[in-house]
């Protein structure tokens, strides 16, 4: 199911009060996103308790437009609750694990702030936007980013997707540059991460300037061969 589709079901399901059910948690405070608010989503139709993240500390009733919500897919089970009491805990401890790993990403990304305004020369500015303009090889944690104008480098949390009875998901860090993204594990150092990233990313332009240049000058050749002596085959 694509996320569109999902933000389009979530958009009516709120809608039918019998159909579907809401319970946001408030995420607060936060050292780069201020506050987040976490809806768990359930459709009884669909079998599914689905998990989405905004920001802002969205409070009872509170209208969400699907462009404000962020799908993660670190979702409820609480299949195992025999009762409605059992089914309180377990959502207690799974809604724990992912504010906690919200609460840790957000720090870490903060940490890398620092880095990489001194690595990349640049006034990195946070970018709250619930879509980047950049394809990430695993799923967003945070609707956060930090972006280096100049340098066109993006870092954002990232995370596996699982279900909360494993606990806290897995998670990265992702840094990417147009067609160029790695992702990190959270506790390694970012000056040592992004200094390896640049040097990706240098690589990876020589490459390509040389594959260009491959390109440009078969091109060239071709259009010699093509002139008005060239043999046709066949």
């Amino acid at each position: 199911m694509n996320e569109d589709h999902s933000d389009d079901l979530l958009k009516r399901a709120l809608l039918d009060a019998e159909a579907a059910a809401s319970v946001a948690l408030r995420v607060t405070p936060l050292a780069l996103s201020e506050a987040l608010t976490v809806v768990f989503h359930g459709r009884k139709d669909l079998g599914t308790i689905q998990t989405y993240v905004t920001h802002g500390g969205r409070g009872a009733g509170e209208a969400v437009g699907k462009d404000e919500l962020m799908r993660v897919p670190c979702d409820l089970d609480l299949a195992e609750a025999g009762d409605r009491e059992e089914a309180e805990h377990l959502f207690q401890e799974q809604a724990a694990a992912l504010r906690d790993a919200l609460v840790g990403a957000d720090t870490v990304l903060d940490v890398w702030r620092e880095p990489l305004e001194d690595l990349a020369h640049d006034h990195v500015r946070v970018d709250r936007r619930i879509r980047l303009d950049i394809r990430l090889p695993a799923h967003r944690l945070l609707p956060t980013a930090l972006v280096s104008p100049e340098k066109q480098i993006v870092v954002t949390p990232v995370c596996s997707a699982r279900s909360l009875t494993e606990g806290r998901p897995p998670m990265g860090i992702a840094v990417g540059q147009q067609d160029v993204v790695r992702v990190y594990p959270l506790p390694d150092d970012p000056e040592r991460c992004l200094t390896e990233f640049l040097d990706l990313a240098a690589e990876h332009a020589r490459a390509l300037a040389e594959q260009l240049g491959r390109q440009e000058a078969s091109v060239q050749r071709f259009l010699e061969l093509s002139g008005d002596d060239f043999h046709q085959t066949g």
